[in-house]
C-alpha cells in the first residue's frame, strides 16, 4: 500500500500540515507512523481530506463533521453513497443559507433591513422602524417578510 508524507499529503490536498495535523488531533483523520515518528497517511485519505474540506466550505461544523465520518464502517472514508446520505442530513440548513446569500447578493447595494432609518429609502422599506418588531439585526435579509 502506498503511503504519503505529510508534505505530499499537503501538495495533493491543498491543505496545510497543520490543518492535517489538527484534523488528526481532533480526531477526523488517522496517520500511521514510521519508525522515526513520522506521520503516513494512506492514499484514500485524499477522500477523506476532501469530505472535511468540502463540508467546512458549506458551513458545517467540525463536530457534525466527526460525527458523519463516525458513523462510517471502521472509520472508512466516505464513498459517493455515504456523502449522499451523510450530506442529506445538512440539506435543509444548506438550503436556508443558499437563500439568506441569495438575498444578501440581491439587496447588497440597497437597505437590507437594519432598522438603521439611514438610508434616504429607508421610509419606503421599514417605516416607522416595523421590522424592529420581527428582532434586532438586519431583518429583511435574516427573516425576510413572507408572500
Amino acid at each position: 500500500m502506498e503511503t504519503l508524507t505529510i508534505g505530499e499529503m499537503a501538495a495533493r490536498s491543498g491543505v496545510a500540515p497543520s490543518a492535517l495535523r489538527y484534523y488528526e488531533r481532533e480526531g477526523l483523520l488517522h496517520a500511521a507512523r514510521t519508525g522515526g515518528n513520522q506521520r503516513r497517511y494512506e492514499r484514500a485519505d485524499l477522500r477523506r481530506i476532501a469530505f472535511i474540506k468540502i463540508a467546512q466550505q458549506v458551513g458545517v461544523s467540525l463536530d457534525e463533521i466527526r460525527e458523519a465520518l463516525a458513523e462510517l464502517p471502521e472509520n472508512r472514508t466516505p464513498t459517493k453513497a455515504d456523502w449522499s446520505r451523510l450530506s442529506s442530513h445538512w440539506r435543509h440548513r444548506l438550503d436556508e443559507r443558499i437563500a439568506m446569500m441569495e438575498r444578501l447578493r440581491d439587496q447588497l447595494t440597497g437597505c437590507i433591513g437594519c432598522g438603521c432609518l439611514s438610508l434616504q429609502r429607508c421610509h419606503l422599506i421599514n417605516p416607522r422602524d416595523r421590522l424592529a418588531t420581527r428582532g434586532t439585526g438586519p431583518q429583511m435579509i435574516l427573516n425576510p417578510p413572507r408572500d
